[in-house]
């Protein structure tokens, strides 16, 4: 079940593999993600010290979640992967000019999940052809609709 999408990832880069990685959360962001108060829109992905990190993501706290803590929206949150997914990532990413960019938070089996994409970014004339071929397969769908 997914909470949130980055859409604006597709149009600015080519999102080449997807990697599903737990997020570590306190008790309060869990209630918040699960009421929808969550946006990754400005979030990116950083690799640091040989741990992957989760920059930007805004979780909105919830007046009713906990009184006795001062929660920060935008902190640094770790993310939960494999070893050996780091090693591949830490590669390609140091030496071949990827970038970490996050796709979807999704729940997998009641956990919080965050989709990172390995991701090459788009020039302006690769931006222009994609809408170019979303418009021309909306107009061919619209046609063949038009004909039936």
């Amino acid at each position: 079940m997914s909470i949130a999408e980055n859409k604006k990832a597709f149009h600015d880069y080519f999102v080449e593999e997807r990697y599903e990685a737990g997020l570590v959360l306190e008790g309060w962001e869990v209630k918040s993600i699960r009421a929808g108060r969550v946006q990754i829109k400005e979030a990116y992905v950083i690799v640091k010290d040989g741990e992957v990190w989760l920059l930007g993501c805004h979780i909105s706290p919830l007046t009713t979640a906990s009184t006795h803590i001062k929660p920060d929206p935008v902190r640094t949150r770790k993310l939960l992967l494999h070893e050996r997914e780091i090693a591949k990532l830490i590669g390609k990413v140091e030496r071949s000019g990827y970038a970490l960019v996050p796709l979807n938070l999704h729940f997998t089996k009641g956990r919080v999940k965050l989709e990172v994409g390995l991701a090459k970014g788009k020039k302006q004339f690769d931006k222009r052809e994609s809408e170019k071929q979303k418009d021309w397969v909306r107009e061919k769908a619209r046609v063949m609709r038009d004909k039936v």
